[in-house]
């Protein structure tokens, strides 16, 4: 069974680029969940291109400076956004100015005629590390669905996906989705676009149980993830800088 799509870019950061699914043999290493959506809709239907403009690291600023005039200059069909996270994280930050940006980005993208997906920010409530932001990110979320409905975007409602509550589906740097949390997200964004796939959930990233597992696991998290996070946020740095987009062209997968 065929669908509609013949041109499918995606945008973002980290998120859509497709960080904590690893794969050497791919641009920048990884594959993601936007891969996983490009290679069915690539085997249903043989004129079919894909790319991907997402960088990890970015805010929403760079991501509309860099990626939104080549999204458009591609003329999809079919777009899918996540940004703003990176900027929620951040110590200060303008909630209503940046999801106003994001919504004149959005329109534009919109009035192409393409089908637009964009996501809600997921719910963390569940970590020790971020939930202390969990007012500011359902504020963001709120004016993000605003956003999408002026427009007639459809809503990935990461917010309300409950079954992301278990670490199972993240990476062990408990940012980023690990390849069993880019395959359910995966299966998920073709659902909403009602096409048919065979996408199977993956095993799951083991989870230290047992105080002294879990104790050694949080000492490798500080050491290997969450310091040199804190680093480049006190550098100005990015886990993104030097990298190019994964696809700037439209290609195949698969």
């Amino acid at each position: 069974m065929t669908h509609p799509y013949r041109r499918y870019v995606a945008l973002g950061d980290s998120f859509t680029e497709g960080v904590g699914d690893p794969d050497p043999s791919r641009p920048n290493g990884v594959r993601g969940w936007a891969d996983r959506v490009a290679e069915v809709l690539g085997r249903q239907e043989p004129d079919f291109g894909y790319a991907n403009l997402a960088i990890r690291g970015r805010k929403l600023g760079p991501i509309l400076a860099e990626q939104l005039e080549p999204a458009l200059d591609l003329e999809p069909d079919l777009v899918t956004v996540y940004a703003g996270a990176n900027d929620i994280l951040r110590p200060q930050v303008d909630v209503d100015a940046l999801v106003a940006a994001y919504d004149d980005a959005l329109g534009r993208l919109a009035a192409t005629g393409a089908r637009v997906l964009v996501w809600t920010a997921f719910d963390p409530g569940g970590s020790a590390t971020f939930g202390l932001l969990r007012g500011r990110f359902a504020i963001y979320n709120e004016l993000v669905r605003e956003a999408a409905d002026r427009h007639g975007a459809t809503i990935v409602d990461y917010w309300r996906m409950r079954e992301y509550r278990d670490w199972g589906l993240w990476d062990p740097d408990r940012m980023h989705m690990g390849p069993a949390g880019h395959q359910h997200m995966a299966a998920t964004v073709l659902d909403l676009l009602g096409v048919e796939h065979d996408l199977q959930p993956l095993p799951g990233t083991v989870v230290a149980t047992g105080r002294v597992h879990a104790l050694r696991a949080n000492a490798d998290w500080v050491r290997t993830s969450a310091a040199p996070w804190v680093h480049r946020r006190l550098t100005g740095r990015s886990s993104g800088d030097g990298l190019d987009p994964r696809h700037a062209t439209y290609t195949r997968l698969g």
